[in-house]
């Protein structure tokens, strides 16, 4: 049986691609529009790749570098999408979505770092 929520290897790796879709489109439209899609997809398509990386890190202290790496890239795409966001005079549903699940993305990475830091913290009292 599936868990109902999805673990947040998945849930970036889901994100990612969205990102990597939208990013398709606005790639096809000259100007600006290439240049923050450049920048999206770098940030986005970064923060699983940092859990990925924090999942096989060498001690606590090193998961925390990375998940708080990945939470910092989650913070810049979040950035990104506002700023297409505010320059574009018809933001689609999609982008809306990519704009919620950034933030959500962020919030969770944060919690994780934080209950690390507090995890490691008390077993060394």
């Amino acid at each position: 049986m599936q868990s109902p929520r999805p673990d947040i290897t998945d849930r970036s790796f889901r994100f990612a691609r969205g990102v990597v879709i939208y990013c398709r489109r606005l790639d096809r439209t000259p100007g600006v529009n290439r240049t923050l899609a450049t920048q999206l997809l770098r940030s986005g398509t970064s923060i699983g790749a940092n859990i990925k990386e924090a999942q096989a890190g060498q001690s606590r202290a090193d998961f925390v570098h990375k998940a708080s790496v990945a939470c910092k890239e989650a913070r810049e795409t979040h950035y990104w999408l506002r700023l297409i966001e505010s320059t574009d005079p018809k933001p689609t549903q999609e982008l809306q979505d990519l704009l919620d699940e950034a933030r959500q993305l962020a919030l969770i990475l944060t919690a994780i770092v934080r209950n690390t830091k507090a995890n490691t913290a008390r077993h060394a009292a």
